[in-house]
């Protein structure tokens, strides 16, 4: 029995073969996940250390997003079911509270590589790096920095110059949060390092961050992203402002600004990874994770940029400023040198108090 093939019978075999065909020619979509950072040349700096070398590994596209900082757009996303973000840069107090809302994603320790010496991921993670749900990727500080055009004398060298408007005179540049700037104002106050969280955690003392802050009130100008302070410093707005020591290192090593960082009173914290709960690009996500967390990842930032490994195997593998090779373990945060008469940011202080203490901020700055 012959078949018999109607035209309309050969269109759908026609089509059928395109069909077939297209399907062995065309490539797949490429799978990409969507990183949020802080901007900047740290975000550049991560961005060549680890998101392109693994985008050249797994063949999976990094989007990199700006923000400045905080829960607010995790929660959101997250609470209306809407989320488009999948691994997010975060300080260590938001990345614990938004793990305790439900916000993040477990992080298993099992899933991360071991240090470059062989060294368990218990063993080379530094203590307080590794979090429920976020992991530590590099330590950075809080500093102060100056202009010296401003003081042809006398040099600001102590967290107390940052408020001596006599001997200092000129606006200050602080962030837009409590957070860091409570801590210097009692230090600056002459309250001991190891005394600092015991005075914030009384009225007493939360009172007497305020009053020191209110000395120089008047001569604050708030920024909120970490580009802001060296811009603002190029442009004679302040003559000192609090930083983070990186983006005043890239000014002086990449713009020949001749700014100076004092590291008395730093307050030395470090940035966790993590992936958003419902993430879209999940899988990709933890892949990422687990390649930005090799010491050699974390290694390739302090190339770029003066932030240094959480991992103790990386520190051996800092070297020097791939653009102008200047030997960088003198300019991270955690040199000996710099650690002199510095704070560790207690964030799991911040995470109880954080919500509290960013309303009596917000209070006091419209008073």
């Amino acid at each position: 029995m012959r078949l018999i093939q109607t035209s309309g019978s050969r269109l759908v075999a026609r089509v059928a073969v395109l069909v077939a065909a297209c399907s062995l020619t065309l490539p797949l979509a490429a799978e990409q996940l969507t990183v949020v950072s802080f901007g900047g040349s740290y975000a550049r700096a991560c961005q060549q250390a680890y998101h392109e070398p693994f985008t050249a590994e797994t063949g999976i596209e990094v989007r990199l997003e700006d923000y400045n900082g905080g829960l607010a757009q995790i929660r959101a996303q997250v609470e209306t079911g809407n989320v488009h973000w999948d691994v997010v840069d975060l300080n260590v107090a938001d990345a614990v509270l938004g793990c305790d809302e439900g916000l993040l994603e477990f992080i298993d320790p099992g899933d991360l590589p071991p240090g470059a010496d062989g060294s368990s991921v218990e063993d080379d993670f530094v203590a307080g790096t590794l979090t429920d749900c976020g992991m530590g990727t590099i330590f950075f500080s809080s500093i102060y920095a100056y202009h010296p055009q401003h003081f042809p004398g006398a040099k600001p060298a102590t967290i107390e110059d940052f408020f001596d408007l006599e001997q200092f005179p000129g606006r200050r540049g602080m962030r837009r949060v409590p957070s860091d700037n409570l801590e210097i104002a009692l230090l600056a106050d002459g309250v001991p390092l190891d005394e600092i969280y015991a005075t914030l955690d009384t009225p007493e003392g939360v009172a007497r961050a305020f009053r020191k802050l209110d000395t120089i009130k008047d001569h604050i100008v708030w920024w909120e992203a970490g580009a802001q302070p060296p811009q603002m410093l190029a442009d004679g707005e302040v003559v000192m402002s609090t930083a983070y020591n990186g983006r005043i290192f890239n000014a002086q090593v990449r713009e020949n600004q001749p700014f100076e960082i004092v590291w008395d009173g730093q307050i030395l914290d470090n940035s966790q990874l993590v992936i958003v709960a419902g993430a879209p690009n999940l899988e990709a996500a933890r892949e990422f994770i687990a390649f930005a967390g090799r010491p050699e990842s974390m290694a390739a930032v302090s190339k770029y940029i003066s932030y240094g490994p959480v991992r103790r195997s990386g520190t051996a593998l800092v070297g020097t400023h791939v653009e102008t090779g200047v030997a960088m373990a003198p300019h991270m945060p955690t040199t000996p040198a710099n650690l002199t008469r510095a704070l560790h940011h207690d964030w799991r202080w911040w995470s109880d108090r954080g919500d509290e203490l960013t309303e009596r901020f917000a209070a006091w700055l419209a008073r």
